[in-house]
């Protein structure tokens, strides 16, 4: 019996977004043209603002690929053991997904505001519905965004 309480007083609660902070889940996929096409997609958890916030990917199966998380210029991506910083949450996330996203327009495109990104056109027409789809057009390689929210 204290075995189990042991090892209950040493599980890591997942982190809940206080009341007053956005935080969204759900699947996000990203498709990049060109030559040498790639893709990534994974489940997500995504907190806070482009300012101060956390996100946390994760695989079909919940485990977790990455986790950023960023606050006053600082960010922090945690993948496997490796740890690595920047000063730029946007080096941090095109180094996981392989492309640039415009975090800040994100965090508007996810509140149902359309927010201009250099490059990037978003349809917001099913956010009502948990959908978000944003294209790239420049610079090239073409990118598409989706992202289904989870209720």
């Amino acid at each position: 019996m204290l075995w189990a309480l042991w090892l209950a007083g040493c599980a890591q609660p997942i982190a809940k977004a206080p009341l007053d902070e956005d935080s969204w889940s759900g699947r996000i996929a990203l498709q990049i043209d060109g030559q040498a096409s790639q893709s990534f997609s994974a489940m997500f958890e995504l907190r806070g603002t482009a300012q101060a916030g956390g996100l946390v990917l994760l695989s079909p199966f919940g485990n977790r690929i990455a986790q950023l998380d960023w606050k006053d210029g600082h960010a922090q991506l945690l993948s496997g053991q490796d740890t690595r910083t920047s000063n730029s949450l946007d080096t941090l996330l095109q180094d996981v997904t392989g492309t640039r996203i415009p975090v800040t327009a994100l965090f508007s495109w996810l509140k149902g505001t359309q927010a201009s990104a250099t490059g990037w056109q978003a349809d917001l027409t099913g956010i009502a519905d948990g959908r978000l789809t944003a294209r790239r057009s420049d610079p090239q390689p073409t990118a598409t965004l989706r992202i289904a929210l989870t209720p």
